[in-house]
């Protein structure tokens, strides 16, 4: 049986990496897997289950994600978490977690080609994304581990801060909607396009 050949939304684009001129790091990531997990956060069987499998509890609390190795678990809902390890390691991991969750009310599902991946980093990211949602990204409690479900020039997308010193933000966005996403962020994200409209401004004088 042949196996799965993975290609990228962005395969055709030759500033996928690094593009020129840029007021942001922006970048694709390939190399990460993406798991659905669903399941009874009040059982504790599920959850010892998913820390025998993945080496770490799930977070629970809302906007919230765990890490341990390479494996990042991102909380989506109470009962919804995103499982990201590296793509060659996801197969082997789906099929643990089903035989770890066998006979329990849980889902496991392998969805790393569901969404892009396009990451933001540098002094201005979290600038250049307030331009297309309404979350207040330089609120204080804004820090790394951060997760949360925005609507982002207008589509849907997961944010997730993935460090904080200096800022690295991965943007989560369904295949479909990458090239209109890769588009947005090279315009906006241009230094001649770059403008302080957030964060604490000066009065004016009287």
């Amino acid at each position: 049986m042949s196996e799965p050949d993975f290609a990228s939304p962005l395969h055709h684009r030759t500033d996928r990496q690094s593009p020129r001129d840029l007021a942001i790091g922006l970048a694709e990531i390939t190399d990460l897997g993406m798991i659905d997990l669903r399941g009874e956060p009040g059982d504790d069987r599920f959850l010892a289950a998913i820390r025998d499998c993945l080496g770490v509890d799930l977070p629970r609390l809302p906007r919230s994600s765990a890490r341990h190795e390479a494996v990042t678990v991102l909380w989506l809902s109470t009962d919804q978490w995103l499982v990201l390890a590296p793509r060659a390691d996801t197969p082997a991991l789906v099929q643990a977690l089903q035989v770890k969750l066998a006979g329990l009310h849980a889902l496991v599902c392998d969805v790393s080609d569901m969404r892009c991946i396009i990451r933001l980093s540098g002094p201005e990211a979290r600038m250049v994304l307030m331009k297309g949602c309404s979350l207040n990204l330089l609120a204080p409690e804004i820090k790394a581990g951060f997760v949360k479900r925005a609507l982002f020039a207008e589509i849907a997308a997961l944010i997730h801060v993935v460090d904080d010193d200096p800022d690295v933000i991965d943007l989560f966005v369904f295949r479909s909607y990458a090239e209109f996403a890769w588009e947005w962020l090279l315009r906006t994200g241009a230094r001649n396009a770059l403008v302080e409209l957030y964060g604490e401004q000066n009065p004016p004088p009287v």
